[in-house]
């Protein structure tokens, strides 16, 4: 392993909010992050970037901050897009409750975003995974997939601040081995989902990742986080001796018995 290569260990699960919180635990500029998801001009929002204590383990929390004013129209729940031209150059998108926007919406966002190139590709990537699982689960076309939480501001700003984030570490391979969720039911826009949640299982199904199930009743692993770890694996497998040059923890927002955290660490295989 000549480049940089990132093990994400997902024991405790995967979600976005918790990759970019490892990522940056492991070093990720913070005004780097901060600068490029200015550039998107996305409007009703802050990021929170702080410590949590984990069972006792100190952990980077990444917290996207939903504004609560009414021009903005914002709730944790908020599940639509509502996309305004201002110019050829200029994109501004603010969060509402009466249009969709589709894959395609999302990705001019990026596109005019002055994130770096391989920024937006990943983001693109994650995007389209997640948009591609979503749309199997609800029997449509692509094109007539329209996001949701998927959509929602706090998932956008997850998704590209990991893409940032893995750029700007210099990352080149990731090893991925399996990826723990929990069991049960989650509710959801719809009703009630099972856990693992069907974008998740179509996730892994088609990029074929290892899937363990374990006794804790609740979501591990989000469409989010499925997506990203799809998106951005390369190899499935750890070297047979290698060295841990840095490590990161990333802080999951949940509470279960088993402390809600990703660890991320840079290796290097011994030869």
């Amino acid at each position: 392993m000549n480049e940089k290569t990132l093990y994400l260990e997902c024991y405790s699960g995967i979600s976005g909010d918790m990759t970019v919180a490892a990522l940056l635990d492991l070093g990720a500029d913070q005004k780097v992050l901060r600068d490029g998801l200015n550039s998107l001009n996305v409007d009703g929002y802050k990021i929170k970037i702080s410590q949590k204590d984990k069972s006792g383990l100190i952990a980077c929390d990444f917290d996207v901050i939903l504004e609560k004013d009414e021009e903005y129209a914002l709730s944790a729940n908020s599940d639509n897009l509502n996309l305004t031209i201002q110019s050829q150059e200029h994109l501004h998108v603010k969060l509402g409750f009466h249009e969709n926007r589709n894959l395609y919406d999302i990705n001019a966002i990026i596109d005019n975003s002055n994130i770096s190139e391989e920024a937006k590709k990943t983001a693109k990537k994650i995007f389209y995974i997640d948009a591609v699982a979503e749309a199997k689960a609800h029997g449509k076309p692509l094109d007539k997939v329209y996001f949701h939480e998927l959509g929602a501001i706090d998932s956008i700003v997850d998704i590209v601040s990991a893409a940032i984030c893995l750029d700007n570490l210099g990352i080149k391979e990731v090893v991925i081995t399996e990826l723990h969720d929990g069991n049960g039911h989650i509710k959801c826009r719809g009703g009630k989902l099972p856990v693992p949640v069907p974008a998740v299982v179509n996730i892994v199904a088609d990029y074929n990742i290892p899937l363990h199930i374990t006794n804790i009743n609740g979501e591990l692993v989000t469409p989010t986080g499925a997506a990203i770890a799809a998106a951005i694996r390369t190899k499935d497998k750890l070297p047979k001796e290698f060295k841990i040059v840095k490590s990161g923890l990333g802080a999951g927002k949940r509470e279960y018995e088993q402390p809600s955290i990703l660890r991320a660490m840079i290796i290097e295989e011994l030869l």
